[in-house]
């Protein structure tokens, strides 16, 4: 897609050579920041609206370098998206398919029932538009460490000149929250980089927040559903143990009165 921005995508691989690091501070990078979001806590969901401008940044800024393999199109709809958005949505995107009956392969609009396709056809070709790096999938980034979620909006924002006496590699920018600080990619965000289509502000942090939303929905779509499930449990088990209490007295009762 023509508007997708590639120097600005690429600075996601930065994110990907940062994820084998503890979430305390490594090499000299700052812990996360420790940020509130609606999908923290036993009663945490996910935003509805915050997910969808995510989503959006991720089109036009993230895109043109990373996959996003796990996720099919037909998903959108958790996040509000009717049918007829979830199908123009697909439809913006070329996908491979066949063989047709000459046994060749040919491009077709998406459908729901796919999933976002690769930027790239394969691994040597992601090297090549990348400096040799090869651009980590996203959906399932959050997962990938600790705070994974704070993470990502952390590096987003730690993008800084470096103190005066320090210096790194040139070609490589500084950023609070990569350990050893200094990165090969731009910064991927700044101030009105998109154009939300809620009206929205796109602020840095705004954005930040926003596909940090978005890429942990895309980790773990059946998060709320897990919550839910987890306290309907712990009800059942609050009675069970409360009928089991009361059994417990009515059977050993006539013992006691001896």
């Amino acid at each position: 897609m023509a508007s997708f921005r590639l120097a600005g995508a690429a600075a996601w691989v930065a994110i990907g050579l940062g994820l084998g690091a503890p979430a305390q501070a490594v090499e000299g990078a700052l812990a996360p920041i420790d940020r509130s979001w609606s999908f923290d806590g036993l009663f945490g969901y996910f935003d509805r609206a915050a997910a969808q401008r995510g989503l959006q940044v991720y089109r036009e800024v993230c895109a043109a370098c990373h996959a996003l393999e796990h996720v099919a199109f037909r998903n959108l709809a958790e996040l509000g998206y009717n049918e007829d958005q979830v199908s123009a949505i697909a439809a913006q995107y070329e996908i491979t398919d066949g063989p047709n009956d000459q046994g060749d392969m040919f491009q077709r609009p998406g459908r729901p029932t796919d999933h976002f396709p690769p930027p790239f056809e394969n691994d040597a070709m992601a090297r090549l538009a990348n400096g040799g790096a090869l651009p980590p999938e996203l959906s399932l980034i959050t997962k990938a460490r600790a705070s994974g979620s704070d993470y990502l909006y952390s590096l987003m924002l730690g993008y800084e000149e470096p103190p005066a006496d320090v210096s790194g590699p040139q070609g490589t920018y500084y950023n609070l929250y990569f350990p050893g600080h200094w990165l090969a990619m731009p910064p991927p965000l700044a101030d009105g980089a998109v154009t939300y289509a809620d009206g929205t502000e796109a602020t840095l942090e705004q954005m930040s927040a926003d596909v940090a939303t978005f890429l942990t929905w895309a980790a773990e779509p059946n998060l709320e559903s897990r919550k839910q499930t987890g306290l309907k449990v712990m009800l059942f088990l609050i009675v069970l143990t409360g009928l089991l209490f009361a059994t417990k007295r009515k059977v050993w009762a006539p013992l006691h009165q001896h």
